[in-house]
């Protein structure tokens, strides 16, 4: 595991998406992503509890281990392959972050079938043209919770060129 490349920070108004308001799908999705983030970044099992909880809740046990276990793979997947830091917002924090918004982008890329768009995500996250496990880990994880009912809006697949160019600007600062 390569916590190196994981960042836990809170989020920036500027750079944040609500969670007010948001659809199931996307809070379990962009909750299980920070939560497994930081649970890699802390080495705090307490971190992976909370997704367990918050996707046995809504999803019931036996669907939540399925969905949890992708999670899983996806969120490894994406902290093996950064050539960056990954940064997720606090536990409590109402709103999603740039990586964030880019890791429910990808999954919800995966569940509308817009390759190109999933692969820009992929790319502005992990900032590496090596992203053929964490594309196979997020189709994956997309089909997994599509089984579930879990639907993200295609509304929710940003334009990855301009998140990557806002992480270049930001570096720079």
């Amino acid at each position: 595991m390569r916590r190196s490349n994981l960042h836990i920070h809170p989020a920036v108004a500027a750079d944040a998406q609500a969670l007010s308001g948001a659809p199931d799908a996307e809070r379990l999705i962009g909750l299980g992503f920070r939560h497994w983030v930081a649970g890699y970044k802390s080495g705090d099992i307490d971190r992976w509890e909370e997704a367990w909880r918050l996707y046995s809740h809504a999803l019931g046990p036996n669907a939540a281990r399925t969905a949890v276990s992708e999670l899983s793979a996806w969120v490894r997947a994406v902290s093996a392959a950064a050539r960056r830091e990954i940064t997720v917002s606090a536990t409590d924090c109402a709103a999603f972050c740039r990586d964030e918004c880019l890791a429910v982008s990808m999954i919800a890329a995966c569940q509308h079938n817009t390759c190109p768009a999933m692969r820009a995500c992929a790319f502005a996250l992990i900032e590496s043209s090596l992203i053929d496990e964490v594309v196979h880990h997020a189709e994956t994880f997309a089909l997994t919770m599509r089984g579930l009912d879990q639907v993200l809006p295609p509304g929710l697949i940003v334009n990855a060129a301009a998140y990557a160019s806002q992480a270049h600007v930001s570096a720079r600062q």
